[in-house]
């Protein structure tokens, strides 16, 4: 990978793509915002995600065909908190789920890619799901939020989230092992915001002259 710029009229360093990933409660989001505060740009897998379920969807048609018509609002758009009770008791559905959702996040990543190509920019794509996708295969870079499942738990529950939906949704992604086998770099955040903060920095600084 080629280095940081050598000086005026020098060609820019190419564009580093960095996965960042984390179990639900972990404060991967968290680690997004700082990494955006330091001038990351980052993409929001779960925001792809939310626009291939709305109504104007090619998809939505398949998506209540799959999960039911009581899963739509009154509004015609999906209620997210029905479809979350449903898939996450019934892990063959949230497998069809996320076979229909997928192809639509992984075209707008390279939709937002193709824009930084060529650029020297850090692009930071938050996924929970970025091992599971196989999109870290693509990464120069992938960073870990790790944690406790006790201190994720206690995050979801101080959401107002119901215990039993927090540890369904825990148990539906992969195990902080298996994802954290195939990190560069792991950030600990069982501690505080200040230390993540710490930790995140240290990250941009060997980062960012990549």
């Amino acid at each position: 990978m080629a280095g940081p710029r050598q000086g005026p009229g020098a060609d820019p360093a190419p564009m580093l793509f960095v996965g960042l990933t984390g179990g639900i409660g972990s404060g991967k989001s968290t680690a997004a915002r700082m990494l955006a505060e330091l001038g990351a740009v980052v993409l929001d897998a779960d925001a792809f995600a939310r626009e291939a379920a709305l109504s104007s969807s090619p998809r939505f048609a398949e998506i209540v065909g799959l999960l039911g018509p009581d899963i739509v609002r009154p509004d015609g758009e999906l209620d997210r908190a029905a479809v979350a009770a449903v898939v996450f008791a019934d892990p063959a559905k949230l497998r069809a789920l996320e076979a229909l959702i997928h192809p639509v996040v992984e075209a707008r990543v390279e939709q937002e890619l193709a824009r930084y190509a060529g650029t020297d920019t850090v692009v930071v794509l938050d996924s929970p799901l970025l091992i599971p996708m196989g999109t870290d295969a693509r990464c120069d870079a992938v960073v870990v939020v790790a944690c406790s499942p006790e201190r994720r738990l206690a995050r979801l529950l101080e959401r107002g989230m119901a215990e039993d939906d927090a540890r369904a949704r825990m148990a539906a992604q992969p195990s902080l092992e298996t994802i954290a086998s195939r990190a560069d770099h792991i950030l600990d955040n069982d501690g505080t915001e200040a230390e993540l903060r710490d930790q995140v920095r240290g990250l941009w600084t060997e980062l960012k002259p990549r």
